[in-house]
């Protein structure tokens, strides 16, 4: 999400300036200019009352992502069967490729 997007949109939705903004907020107006035109970040605080002013909420939501499912498991099996020299072999190998893989 880009804040600065979002300030600059709900402040158009409400049909207000900058000006008009943060006298309500009651900041400066080159601080919501800063912050819409991306060269600072408000604070959570700042962002909150900024949207507020301008009749809107901010909502934020915490939610756990879901683990990628991965191909690299189905090989764990295979890998837990092998003796310490063959996973050390395993690991050289696996070495080298990325090795080269950077390279070139």
């Amino acid at each position: 999400m880009n804040l600065a997007r979002l300030v600059g949109q709900a402040r158009r939705r409400a049909g207000l300036s900058q000006r008009e903004l943060a006298r309500r907020a009651g900041t400066a107006q080159s601080v919501v200019a800063r912050i819409e035109g991306g060269q600072t970040s408000a604070a959570a605080e700042t962002l909150e009352r900024l949207l507020r002013e301008a009749g809107f909420r901010l909502r934020v939501e915490l939610l756990a992502r879901r683990a990628a499912r991965s191909h690299m498991l189905a090989d764990v099996p295979r890998i837990l069967s092998l003796s310490a020299e063959e996973r050390l072999r395993e690991v050289g190998n696996a070495s080298r490729f990325l090795a080269a893989a950077r390279r070139g």
